[in-house]
């Protein structure tokens, strides 16, 4: 095996799949955000709704073809850098990544042009739906995806057979414990990368005085829906760690920096590991916590690193200071959507600029939770890509040379910098350009029962038809 191609091959993987996971984890947050923002403005009638759905769409559709197009070399890599890994667990991920193609992305591809161009064709209760059921889709994408990982991560329901993992339990794969702790605990951080990602835009606008009705409702509903769901996504991260704990206890030492077994167990808050010494320097430590945390217990017995064979363990810089950093982002992300909800009821969130500066500066927050959490699954995992079953290094492509992976690894490393810079430099524009311009919204169909002409000046009719305030 040559240990320069497992390195690269593994850097590899790890850009590319960080890459492409800043896509869905925004617009699987959007789409369920735009289909309450059709449904508010079908209920009440009010433009500026219509503006901020025409507005983000376009956002949409340029970040969900760009999480496409970064997705696609995925797949590659499963044939082309781990050939041993798709040969042995290829009875169960081939179908699992089959039916996310056959549902969900045949789901968003199909309705996915309605939303785009159908508006002007269809009666407005129905161009509902598809709006929906493209939410729906990237939902049932994220599932699909999980559901795979979460094999990988705690691998149930298989037998060997001719040196093959096979499913002889379709059930335990789909429904079982990990799967539906890991599943909502992704979902509420791609709700909460958009609902960030939209309060940010709304307090940029209102930091700029520009479009504020419709700034007011990004910055109000961005901040109302995290206020809700970073506490729910506390707990389901509480369950996540429960599972690692049960099933995977290395990586749970690492991240707790637990090097000794230890009764009761301290909770290591803050300090730098030391593999070479097997402790960790300058800790700040509390003592019995790591016992209440790992066991609800007072006095449990928590395992430590030194339990596990050297070749056993996985590295514990990244999981160890990934964890805290994405625990970090999450108590940010409270505070402010706390602070930033309550100023709201209260009507002063506009005068408050030091909230308005740290909310549009809180965007990259829910990025780089999702990927420090990835990083803490991933690399916590080592150094098996199967836990327990099958490790990392014998799930390598035979006679990769180190010169192949590097030549692709650059490839891949160009291509992507080139993807990411025409996505941000057009996504700029439009944040740039604002929920403003006109907007062709026939009578009959955009508005209800209330006439208007054919081109709207959206300033005007902002001030006619949205209420004070806004």
């Amino acid at each position: 095996m040559d240990t320069m191609a497992l390195l690269l091959s593994r850097i590899q993987f790890a850009f590319t799949v960080s890459f492409h996971i800043i896509y869905p984890s925004f617009t699987i947050g959007l789409a369920a955000w735009l289909t309450v923002l059709e449904a508010l403005y079908l209920a009440t009638g009010r433009l500026t709704y219509r503006w901020v759905f025409e507005f983000w769409l376009k956002i949409f559709g340029i970040a969900f073809g760009l999480g496409v197009v970064s997705g696609i070399v995925m797949g590659f890599q499963f044939g082309t850098n781990w050939s041993e890994l798709s040969r042995m667990s290829g009875p169960i991920q081939g179908p699992l990544l089959a039916y996310e193609t056959f549902t969900a992305f045949f789901l968003e591809a199909s309705f996915f042009g309605i939303l785009l161009f159908g508006r002007p064709r269809v009666p407005p209760w129905f161009y509902l739906l598809p709006t929906g059921i493209v939410a729906f889709g990237t939902t049932l994408s994220a599932c699909w995806i999980m559901v795979n990982n979460s094999w990988m991560q705690v691998p149930v329901g298989y037998v060997i057979e001719n040196g093959a993992y096979v499913p002889n339990d379709w059930v335990k794969i789909l429904f079982g414990r990990v799967v539906w702790v890991r599943f909502p605990h992704m979902l509420l951080a791609s709700y909460l990368t958009g609902a960030f990602c939209v309060a940010a835009t709304g307090a940029w606008y209102l930091l700029r005085r520009e479009f504020q009705a419709e700034a007011h409702i990004m910055l109000r509903m961005g901040l109302f829906l995290a206020a809700v769901l970073v506490p729910v996504q506390l707990f389901f991260g509480h369950l996540a760690g429960d599972y690692v704990h049960d099933h995977q206890p290395a990586k749970f030492a690492a991240i707790e920096g637990r090097w000794h077994d230890e009764q009761p167990a301290g909770e290591v808050l803050i300090g730098i590991p030391d593999p070479a010494s097997e402790t960790n320097l300058y800790e700040i430590k509390v003592p019995v916590l790591g016992s209440l945390i790992g066991s609800m217990s007072f006095d449990s017995k928590e395992v430590g690193l030194t339990s596990f064979p050297r070749e056993a363990r996985p590295p514990v810089l990244i999981p160890f200071f990934a964890f805290r950093i994405m625990v970090g982002c999450g108590l940010v992300m409270l505070a402010l959507a706390w602070i930033g909800s309550y100023l709201d009821v209260k009507g002063r969130i506009e005068q408050n600029r030091l909230l308005l500066w740290l909310t549009f500066l809180s965007f990259p927050l829910p990025f780089i939770a999702t990927l420090t959490g990835w990083f803490t699954a991933e690399v916590g995992r080592q150094p098996w890509v199967v836990y327990g079953v099958l490790r990392t290094a014998d799930a390598m492509t035979p006679f990769l040379s180190g010169r192949v992976a590097a030549t692709s690894l650059v490839v891949f490393c160009a291509l992507y910098a080139f993807i990411f810079a025409f996505g941000t430099f057009y996504i700029h524009r439009l944040l740039r350009a604002g929920p403003g311009g006109h907007l062709i919204l026939p009578a009959t169909r955009a508005v209800p029962n209330r006439p208007m002409s054919v081109l709207v000046e959206p300033a005007k009719a902002a001030a006619h038809y949205a209420p004070a305030g806004e």
